[in-house]
């Protein structure tokens, strides 16, 4: 049994012992590959060049090393009827979590504002909101956001969920489809963006959006930067309309240096680290998964490529 892995350098090696500790019977080839195509199996894998796939005739599935998909859905050349796997595992779902509830907190008990009242030595106090009267919308129901919206739920915020088709969850208020939308807007205060990146979600977050949030919302982008139309939310920042956001994700990573997210006083960035796949936890998943597929039982999470999750 052989897996192919392509990772990011500084990880490589931690996956290759996670890996091995959790199967010490398969074989681990780090990518590029140059031996026999027809050996390979399994590819565990974050984006991989276009039409890369198809070289490995006895491929029998592919996972992703991270939780979204859109690095190998954007990909017309995948190996057909090959199954696309996203990564579930405790510890992203828990970083991701974490991060959620630091953003969340830090909107809510007004940070930023304070960061700015350092900066100017201004001593003043700002009068505090209960979290059950402050408002917060998840987009995107999945693995992540409804571990999240359970966790804020459980911090007495008032918490909903919006998707694009019926979900339901218990003691959250839930949302979908277009018809959903400007509801669901409405009455989020804190903005939480976790939707897959999908052709349908694709600049998502822009002007109409943001005009239709209660004025001063913030925003915590942690999906993917193309859901952001950035002119659109700089205007909002300027205007007031967005107090505050805190964005992990960008259209182009690293963001450069000309970028005025860089300096804006309302925004808190950070380089794409709201969650990191941890190895030793991702490669019980990957492994358990792998062993389903060998003794006959149908794989978990599995993607849609069609919907795009």
């Amino acid at each position: 049994m052989a897996l192919l892995l392509k990772s990011d350098i500084e990880r490589g090696d931690a996956w290759q012992r996670a890996l091995r500790a959790c199967e010490p019977d398969m074989t681990v080839h780090d990518w590029p590959y140059d031996g026999d195509p027809a050996e390979i199996e399994f590819a565990l894998v974050w984006g991989p060049p276009r039409g890369a796939l198809r070289d490995f005739p006895n491929l029998k599935a592919i996972f992703s090393i991270g939780a979204g998909i859109d690095h190998l859905a954007s990909d017309p050349e995948l190996p057909d009827g090959v199954p696309v796997v996203r990564m579930v595992e405790p510890g992203l779902t828990a970083g991701m979590t974490e991060f959620v509830i630091l953003s969340v907190l830090t909107h809510h008990r007004f940070m930023l504002d304070y960061a700015i009242q350092q900066r100017d030595k201004v001593w003043r106090e700002i009068p505090q909101i209960a979290a059950a009267q402050r408002t917060v919308g998840i987009m995107g129901l999945g693995v992540l956001g409804s571990e999240a919206a359970d966790k804020l739920a459980a911090f007495g915020f008032d918490v909903a969920g919006w998707s694009r088709s019926p979900k339901e969850r218990p003691g959250i208020a839930t949302f979908h489809g277009d018809a959903g939308l400007a509801p669901f807007l409405a009455r989020s205060a804190i903005l939480i963006c976790l939707l897959p990146l999908t052709p349908e979600t694709q600049g998502i977050l822009n002007a109409r959006t943001f005009a239709a949030l209660p004025r001063g919302a913030a925003l915590i982008s942690i999906g993917r930067g193309a859901h952001v139309v950035e002119a659109d939310l700089l205007a909002a920042l300027d205007s007031g309309q967005i107090g505050g956001a805190s964005l992990d994700v960008f259209r182009d990573e690293p963001l450069p240096s000309e970028s005025p997210f860089w300096t804006h006083p309302r925004v808190i960035m950070t380089p794409h680290v709201a969650s990191m796949t941890i190895p030793d936890s991702a490669a019980e998943a990957v492994v358990a998964n792998i062993r389903r597929l060998r003794a006959g039982q149908p794989l978990e999470h599995v993607v849609d490529l069609g919907r795009g999750y």
